[in-house]
């Protein structure tokens, strides 16, 4: 028996299927394109070469060019580093800052959320705690820890907790009274009550708590390392505005912004893996 493979179709359907692709995406990219498009000419506009003040963005790439933007990860010893070091520097901290208080917060929302009684008597103190600014503690920690970088990765923890922890609680406070009655009925155990009901209910809200407190776990570091020192975008930022080296505070900040988008969007692309997983 011989078989024929049509080779002509399937190098026809290749280009297709790469074409189609291309289409779908051009609805998400076109819009954000144009955008920053008509952003960067209206900036060029209102910051013309040899005008006072801040400079357009042709001359901030052309100066920072090079190093800044061909090889952002030079490494000429101590805080003189590329963007990309410095960005690296900055994850780490929030990585154990914010894992910290993903965890903490996630297990503290879940038991205050189930009881009542506990829920009534700290939510006042959290509602209290979550409103201190972020560069506020920095001194507290400071003092305790006698160290920059665990006072850095402090501030990170205390600013993103608050928003995991009162958005956990409200997830839990949401299950629905059926939930919890057929729970009894089935006479679930506490295991079981937690992994098949409460979990899946609260999903969403931890994960909106989540999202928020990278976001500002990322604004908390960048504020930190301003003052702490070392290598970190806060402190490439804060030693760039002290030596007025402007364009490269503008390249650094576009640095940061990309940054924070691509945590946000991770945070959310885990979230919908989650509650797909929990939907099947």
């Amino acid at each position: 028996m011989i078989v024929k493979v049509d080779v002509r179709s399937q190098k026809i359907q290749a280009p297709n299927a790469i074409a189609d692709f291309i289409q779908k995406q051009l609805p998400v990219v076109i819009p954000p394109l144009v955008a920053m498009i008509l952003f960067a000419v209206v900036w060029q506009l209102l910051c013309p070469p040899g005008s006072k003040g801040l400079p357009g963005p042709i001359k901030v790439i052309a100066e920072t060019w090079d190093p800044y933007i061909i090889n952002p990860f030079f490494d000429n010893g101590g805080t003189d580093k590329g963007l990309g070091l410095q960005i690296f520097a900055s994850l780490q901290r929030v990585a154990i800052g914010f894992s910290l208080s993903a965890l903490i917060g996630v297990a503290v929302g879940i038991l205050v959320g189930s009881n009542q009684f506990v829920y009534r008597a700290v939510d006042p103190i959290f509602q209290i705690l979550r409103t201190i600014p972020p560069l506020a503690w920095l001194p507290i920690s400071l003092t305790a820890l006698s160290q920059s970088n665990p006072s850095a990765i402090f501030v990170i923890f205390i600013t993103a907790i608050w928003p995991i922890i009162i958005n956990t609680m409200e997830g839990v406070k949401q299950v629905p009274q059926d939930y919890k009655n057929v729970a009894r009925v089935l006479h679930l155990s506490p295991q079981k009550y937690f992994w098949k009901i409460l979990f899946p209910a609260s999903v969403p809200y931890i994960f909106t708590g989540l999202r928020i407190g990278i976001g500002l776990s990322w604004l908390a570091i960048v504020a930190a390392e301003m003052l702490v020192g070392g290598v970190g975008i806060g402190f490439f930022i804060w030693d760039a505005y002290n030596s007025s080296l402007i364009s490269q505070i503008i390249i650094a900040l576009i640095y940061v912004g990309v940054v924070g988008l691509i945590l946000d969007r991770l945070v959310s692309l885990a979230a919908s893996l989650v509650v797909a997983e929990e939907q099947k």
